[in-house]
C-alpha cells in the first residue's frame, strides 16, 4: 500500500518503511508525527483518490533526525551591468521521517 502526502507545498508518495525528508516539523526525535493531509491512497487493485484529500486517511511515521541540506548557491548577471552581479547561497532546514503506517 502506498499514499500520497501534502506537507509544506510538496507531495510525496509514501510506503510503509520509507524515510523522507521533509520540510522542518516541530518535534524531537523520536515523536510521533500525523500527517493528515493525504491526496490518495494506492493498493494492490485499488486507487483512492481525494478531493481534495482522502476522508479518514493519515500517514503515521517517527522523527529520525533535524538537519540542514548542502548548499544552493545563487548566481545574478546581467550583461553589460557590472552594478547586477550577485553571489548569494541558501540552506533549507529539513526534517527526516520514518513511516511506521498508512491508515485509510
Amino acid at each position: 500500500m502506498y499514499a500520497v502526502i501534502e506537507n509544506g507545498g510538496t507531495q510525496y508518495r509514501v510506503q510503509v518503511g520509507d524515510v523522507i525528508r521533509t520540510t522542518r516539523v516541530p518535534g524531537e526525535v523520536g515523536a510521533p508525527v500525523v500527517f493528515e493531509r493525504v491526496l490518495l491512497l494506492g493498493g494492490d487493485d485499488r486507487v483512492q483518490v481525494g478531493t481534495p484529500t482522502v476522508g479518514g486517511a493519515a500517514v503515521r511515521g517517527s522523527i529520525v533526525s533535524h538537519g540542514r541540506a548542502k548548499k544552493i548557491h545563487i548566481y545574478m548577471f546581467k550583461r553589460r551591468q557590472n552594478s547586477n552581479r550577485r553571489r548569494m547561497g541558501h540552506r533549507q532546514d529539513y526534517t527526516a521521517v520514518k513511516i511506521d503506517s498508512i491508515e485509510s
